[in-house]
């Protein structure tokens, strides 16, 4: 698959919360812009530390008209422990067959400590009302990813 360019609609998808929930990325469609963040797994040190930066930011990322969600390939399950522990007050979706991360382009080769393994690499897309890629975060810094986020917001609003 080619990779995704902003002005690209963003792939559609429907996948379970952390509640067991089903929700579809058009649920959102002329409603808000969407965070869609892709972090490897639930529950560790880097993605604890980017989702508790993106739950100390809901009003601004809210007052930028704007809803967070994140993917992973952990199970419900592991998303409700997440999401109960740190007090998440955004929604985690669950990708276990990682289909989705797979459509976006961002399950690829990882090296950690000399070993190499196939996994989500951390890659972050704000898409508009209209469900195109607004923005493209390659690169992401778990401990700036809130900032980040809500700068490049602002330079889509202005």
């Amino acid at each position: 698959m080619p990779a995704l360019k902003v002005g690209n609609l963003a792939p559609v998808f429907t996948l379970l919360d952390q509640d067991g929930n089903k929700v579809a990325l058009k649920d959102f469609r002329g409603q808000s812009c969407v965070v869609l963040y892709f972090y490897p797994k639930a529950m560790t040190p880097g993605c604890t530390v980017q989702a508790c930066g993106l739950r100390d930011s809901k009003k601004q990322l809210a007052k930028a008209g704007a809803v967070v969600l994140g993917i992973s390939p952990d199970p419900v399950s592991r998303l409700r422990k997440f999401a109960d522990r740190d007090d998440l007050n955004f929604t985690l979706l669950s990708d276990e067959d990682h289909a989705v991360a797979d459509k976006y382009g961002v399950w690829g080769l990882k090296k950690f400590m000399g070993r190499e393994f196939m996994g989500i690499l951390r890659t972050s897309f704000i898409i508009d009302k209209e469900g195109r890629l607004a923005h493209v975060m390659d690169k992401v810094n778990t401990k700036t990813h809130h900032s980040d986020v809500l700068q490049i917001l602002k330079s889509l609003n202005e």
